[in-house]
């Protein structure tokens, strides 16, 4: 083999080599959320915010067990299948997703909005279908594709800079407002599909939108407040049109 034939082989190896050693997976994601959320659990139960009213995490746990016999009923095959859910006291946080099923919720934001169970099923539907859906990973994934330098730096750089880099959220924040839309339109129909009445879940949104001053303001990763109501509300009559007359819901 000549020099020349062997310089192309090494350097054909190495982009090999660099286009699969990088490659996200699943398993990477869910391994680095569960060191975030372990990190976070840690801290609110030192600060003496974890899961304080037992009744109200017991409520959280049964709407969270029906949400998800429902999703297995649904797909079988579906990504997460063991759910771990925490809540916490702390006033500045409302409800929260990571990659494998791990769930945060703030008892305080759902008593500011004073939801009842249909319309906390469609917060807790709408953060599950985060983690079924796999929008952690599609979101490393258009990072990569955005900016190929990420390979060569840590996974935990990246997860880091998902969060707090400007300029990769910035990149990032119209996927974010597609996931943020699927996220609502699919959690809706699983709360529906597990027996709620879709406009009773519907109802959330409209606290939202009725708590928040200058509803019809949205940001670069979340449609409005006015928006979601009304995208949500037109969704539920639709889907209520469609359920027998003998089922009920909340």
């Amino acid at each position: 083999m000549t020099p020349h034939r062997i310089v192309l082989l090494l350097l054909a190896t190495l982009a090999l080599a660099w286009g699969t050693a990088r490659a996200m997976t699943q398993e990477e994601v869910v391994a680095g959320a569960e060191k975030t959320y372990r990190t976070r659990i840690t801290d609110l139960a030192l600060a003496g915010m974890l899961d304080r009213d037992a009744a109200f995490l017991a409520r959280v746990e049964k709407i969270v067990q029906r949400l998800a016999a429902q999703a297995q009923r649904d797909d079988p095959a579906i990504p997460v299948k063991t759910w771990e859910v925490h809540t916490c006291n702390d006033a500045d946080d409302n409800a929260s997703s990571m990659a494998g099923g791990k769930l945060l919720l703030s008892q305080a934001y759902v008593e500011r909005l004073s939801l009842n169970d249909a319309e906390l099923a469609m917060v807790l539907s709408h953060e599950m279908q985060h983690a079924l859906l796999l929008h952690n990973l599609k979101e490393y994934e258009e990072a990569l594709r955005l900016d190929p330098s990420w390979r060569t730096r840590p996974f935990a750089d990246l997860e880091d800079a998902v969060d707090n880099d400007t300029a990769l959220m910035t990149k990032l924040s119209s996927l974010n407002w597609d996931q943020e839309v699927e996220a609502d339109r699919a959690g809706l129909i699983l709360a529906w599909r597990a027996g709620w009445r879709a406009s009773a879940v519907a109802g959330y949104f409209r606290k939202l939108e009725q708590a928040t001053s200058m509803s019809h303001f949205g940001s670069h990763t979340h449609p409005s407040p006015l928006l979601r109501w009304r995208t949500a509300r037109a969704q539920a009559v639709a889907l209520d049109a469609n359920r027998p007359a003998s089922s009920s819901g909340e």
